[in-house]
Parts: structure tokens; C-alpha cells; sequence
């Protein structure tokens, strides 16, 4: 039987193997107990409301609703797939240029979703995190963004983030302010920064890097979306508009994730020795 051969980096660190004192970033963490393998990270930038509700001749507001809907769903499935977090892109920090008619019913959105399945979130233990700049949000969605995280925070079965009022380079510019601050403060040496200091800055850090980012819609780009910690991510597209999205999509993509080798900067010894 033919053995696969070991995968070696050419710093010369083995793959899955981080160098003394560091871990490799842009790699999951997990959340679940010691010793217990974790699940798939998946995040997904929930494209294509608005052309799915003109194509039926309705309000775009429609769109995001049933986009909820198709958000509801894909919670349901996800653990059962092998996915213990999911991040999920609802607003981003150029939304704000839609219509205010929209804003306000993307904001109302996030608040009826979060009021209304907390209680099911929480007994089935479920996480929640809100990911992005509150400070712009309006008092009661502040509000019900602490409630949510507070009620969900010892949950460890399923770990579930909104990034809402999010945007990839705000989030780093943020992580840089308070690296600059805390050595201003004196509490920080800034010698000592490198990419797993800065990395621990940034809101996302907890849940750790994604394995998988999905884009729904046909569309191919990021869109300002985890740009940090997508280093290493495999990146799925789906010509599915958002709110017909289910558990068979999510399927689908994880699928295609596993059929693909993910080498963070290595080679296989074979592909070195063939290219010298």
C-alpha cells in the first residue's frame, strides 16, 4: 500500500506544527474541550437579498427577511455537518451608504432575530458574538447585543458571530489603536508585536481564523471581509441567492472543502524534490 508522504514547510517547521512559543496564524483554534478535535470554522458573506427579491418583484427589505429565514436554517444545520462556529457577514461598514430605509431594516433586523431566538439559542447552547463597531449602533441594539452575548456566554457547543457594523480593515486599524494605546500606557513593550500579539487584537480572535469562507450570489470577491484572518482560508463560491440558502448548500461547500489540500505555506516532499 502506498503510504502519503509528510508535508514539510520550507521554514522547517512540519505542517499542523507551530515553531516554539507561537501557534500558526490564520489557523482555528477550536473552542471545544481539551483533548476533543474541533469543528469546522465557516464564515459566510450572506450575498444576493436584493437581486433575489427584484427577480420576484418585491421590496429589498423583503430580501433580508427571508434572508433571516435562510440564516435560521443554516444555524439549524451547521452542526451537524461538523461545524462548531460560524461567522456570518450582516452588515458591513460601507452598508451605511444604502438607503437609510434599508439601514433601518437591516438594524431591525439583527434586533427582532436576536429577541426573538435567543431563548432557542440559548437551550441549545449556543454562543453568540457580535463582531464590529457598537459605538454606532443605537442604544437598544447596543442593549440587546450585550443581553444576547451575556445570557449565551458559557455556551460551548456551537459558537455563532454576526459580524455587524464590521469591515476587515476597520477591525485591523482598530486591533493597531490599541496596540498603540496599551504601549502609550506603558503596558505594552513594542518590540514585542508580532502577528500572534496583533492577531489577539482584533475582535475576531477568539473564534479563531475560518477554514472555509463562503460567498453566495455568483459574486467572487471578499468585500472587506476577514481580510486578516483569511491567510490561510479556502474560499468557496455559490450561485445561490442567500435567502434560498439551506443546509444542502452548506453541504455542498463543505464537501468541496474536504476534497482540497490545505498546506499553510508547505509542500509535500515529493513537489519539493521534483522542483529542486
Amino acid at each position: 500500500m502506498a503510504h502519503r508522504r509528510i508535508v514539510a514547510d520550507l521554514s522547517g517547521t512540519p505542517k499542523g506544527m507551530s515553531s516554539p512559543g507561537s501557534r500558526p496564524l490564520s489557523q482555528p483554534k477550536g473552542i471545544g474541550p481539551a483533548g476533543v478535535a474541533a469543528g469546522l470554522h465557516v464564515a459566510i458573506i450572506m450575498d444576493g437579498n436584493g437581486r433575489w427579491a427584484k427577480a420576484r418583484g418585491l421590496p429589498r427589505t423583503l430580501g433580508h427577511r427571508s434572508g433571516v429565514n435562510a440564516l435560521k436554517r443554516t444555524v439549524e444545520a451547521a452542526p451537524d455537518l461538523g461545524v462548531d462556529r460560524l461567522t456570518v457577514f450582516g452588515f458591513s461598514t460601507e452598508n451605511w451608504r444604502r438607503p437609510a430605509l434599508e439601514v433601518s431594516e437591516l438594524m431591525s433586523l439583527l434586533k427582532a432575530y436576536l429577541e426573538s431566538d435567543l431563548a432557542r439559542l440559548e437551550r441549545e447552547n449556543v454562543r453568540v458574538k457580535i463582531l464590529g463597531r457598537r459605538l454606532d449602533l443605537s442604544p437598544d441594539l447596543q442593549d440587546i447585543i450585550t443581553r444576547a452575548e451575556t445570557r449565551t456566554a458559557d455556551n460551548s457547543r456551537f459558537l455563532l458571530q454576526v459580524a455587524f457594523n464590521y469591515g476587515g480593515r476597520p477591525d485591523i486599524v482598530d486591533a493597531a489603536r490599541r496596540l498603540a494605546e496599551e504601549a502609550r500606557a506603558g503596558r505594552l513593550d513594542p518590540t514585542t508585536i508580532d502577528e500572534a500579539v496583533f492577531e489577539a487584537h482584533l475582535s475576531t480572535f477568539e473564534g479563531g481564523a475560518p477554514d472555509l469562507i463562503v460567498r453566495t450570489s455568483g459574486e467572487r470577491r471578499l468585500s472587506n471581509f476577514l481580510l486578516w484572518e483569511t491567510a490561510y482560508a479556502e474560499l468557496v463560491f455559490q450561485d445561490v441567492l442567500w435567502p434560498d440558502y439551506g443546509r444542502q448548500h452548506l453541504a455542498a461547500a463543505i464537501e468541496e472543502y474536504r476534497g482540497r489540500e490545505r498546506r499553510f505555506g508547505g509542500a509535500e516532499i515529493d513537489d519539493v524534490l521534483a522542483t529542486g
